[in-house]
C-alpha cells in the first residue's frame, strides 16, 4: 500500500507529499510518455491509426498538472465508504454542473483506503487517487473537468496491480520507473452543459468475463450498475460531501523537512485531510471528559482495542463490528467504515 498506517494529519502530509514527488519524476520518465500512448490507443474505437500528438501532449498535460500544482486532498479511512456509497447511488444525467462545484480548478485526491472498481468483464482494479482539472476548449469556450483515476501500483489486494508487477518483474529497468499510482481512467464532466446519459453498455462475450473475489471488508463499485463513471462519481461525491456538515476538512501540518521536499519538487505542500466531523461535546467544560455524539449512523468494522492494566502491562481485546451512532439517527448505507480516532 501507498500509505502506511498513520493516524496523525503529519503523517498524511508526509505521505502525500511522497506520493506526489514521485509521480512527478514518473511524469518525466519514457514509461509515463509510453503508458499514456498505449492508454489512450486503448480507449480509441479505431486502434489502427495512433493518437494524434496534439491530443497526447494536451492529456499529458492534465494527467500530470494536478500531481504538482493541484490542491492536495486525502481522505481519512471513515470517510472512505460514506463518499463511495454516495457515488453508487449517484445518477449525474440531465444535471448542468455549475462553473464552482468542486473546491479547487485542480486537485489530487488520495485514498489511504482504496475503493474497488469491478469492470464490465468481473475483473478487479483499485482506484487509490483521483486528480481533476478544469480546462477550456479554445475553439469552442466550452469547459469541462477532465477526472483521472490512479491505481495503487503496490496494492496487495489489488488483482490488477499484482499482474503489472508480474509482467515487468524480469524488467528492473521498467520497474524503477513506474510511479505509485498508474492511470486507469480518464473521463469527462462538463460545465453549463446537460452531463449526457451513460452509453450502452457492450455485450461481453461470456468467454471473456473474468470474474475475480473482491477484498474482504473493501468498498466495491460495479461499473455495470453505476450511472456515472466510477471516478466521476467519487469525485463528485467528495466535492458535495467535503463541503457538508457531516464532514471537516483540516491542513495537515507539515514539519520542515516535509516542506523543504515540496519545494525541491516545485509541488503543494499544503495537504488537508478530510475527516467525519464530531459535534460539540455534550458535556461543559470542568464536568469530566467531554463525550461526543453524532448525527448519522454508521458501521464500525471489527478491531482491536489496545489497553494498559493495573500493572502497566499493555494487553488489547477484540471490538466486534457495530452500528455506531445516535438511535434515530440516518444510516449512512454501503459497507463497513472504520472510525478515525480524535
Amino acid at each position: 500500500m501507498n500509505f502506511p498506517a498513520h493516524d496523525t494529519l503529519a503523517g498524511y502530509a508526509r505521505t502525500a507529499v511522497d506520493l506526489r514527488s514521485r509521480m512527478a519524476d514518473y511524469h518525466r520518465s519514457p514509461l509515463s510518455h509510453d503508458w499514456l500512448n498505449a492508454f489512450m490507443t486503448a480507449r480509441s474505437a479505431d486502434t489502427t491509426q495512433p493518437t494524434a500528438p496534439k491530443v497526447l501532449d494536451a492529456v499529458r498535460q492534465i494527467t500530470s498538472l494536478p500531481w504538482q500544482g493541484g490542491q492536495p486532498y486525502v481522505v481519512a479511512p471513515a470517510m472512505t465508504a460514506v463518499i463511495a456509497a454516495a457515488a453508487q447511488a449517484l445518477d449525474l444525467t440531465g444535471e448542468v454542473l455549475p462553473n464552482d462545484i468542486a473546491p479547487d480548478d485542480s486537485g489530487v485526491l488520495l485514498l489511504p483506503e482504496p475503493v474497488y472498481q469491478r469492470t464490465l468483464t468481473g475483473t478487479i482494479t483499485s482506484i487509490g487517487a483521483i486528480t481533476w482539472a478544469k480546462t477550456t476548449t479554445v475553439t469552442t469556450g466550452a469547459s469541462s473537468w477532465f477526472i483521472c483515476g490512479w491505481a495503487d501500483h503496490h496494492d496487495p489486494l489489488d488483482p490488477a496491480a499484482a499482474r503489472r508487477r508480474e509482467q515487468v518483474a524480469a524488467r528492473p529497468d521498467l520497474t524503477r520507473q513506474f510511479g505509485p499510482y498508474v492511470l486507469i481512467t480518464l473521463d469527462q464532466l462538463p460545465i453549463g452543459r446537460p452531463v449526457d446519459p451513460p452509453p450502452d453498455q457492450p455485450v461481453i462475450d461470456d468467454a471473456d468475463i473474468d470474474w475475480q473475489n473482491a477484498p474482504d471488508g473493501r468498498y466495491v463499485l460495479d461499473e455495470a450498475a453505476m450511472r456515472t463513471k466510477v471516478s466521476a462519481a467519487l469525485v463528485y461525491a467528495f466535492w458535495r460531501i467535503q463541503a457538508q456538515p457531516l464532514a471537516t476538512v483540516a491542513t495537515a501540518p507539515a514539519d520542515r523537512a516535509t516542506r523543504r521536499r515540496a519545494v525541491r519538487a516545485s509541488i503543494r505542500h499544503d495537504t488537508r485531510v478530510v475527516m467525519l466531523r464530531r459535534t460539540k461535546p455534550l458535556a461543559e467544560p470542568g464536568d469530566g471528559d467531554p463525550k461526543w455524539h453524532y448525527r448519522v449512523r454508521f458501521f464500525v468494522r471489527g478491531h482491536w482495542r489496545r489497553l494498559i492494566d493495573r500493572d502497566g502491562i499493555p494487553y488489547r481485546i477484540w471490538i466486534n463490528a457495530h452500528i455506531k451512532g445516535p438511535d434515530g439517527a440516518p444510516l449512512m448505507l454501503g459497507e463497513k467504515v472504520a472510525v478515525l480516532a480524535r
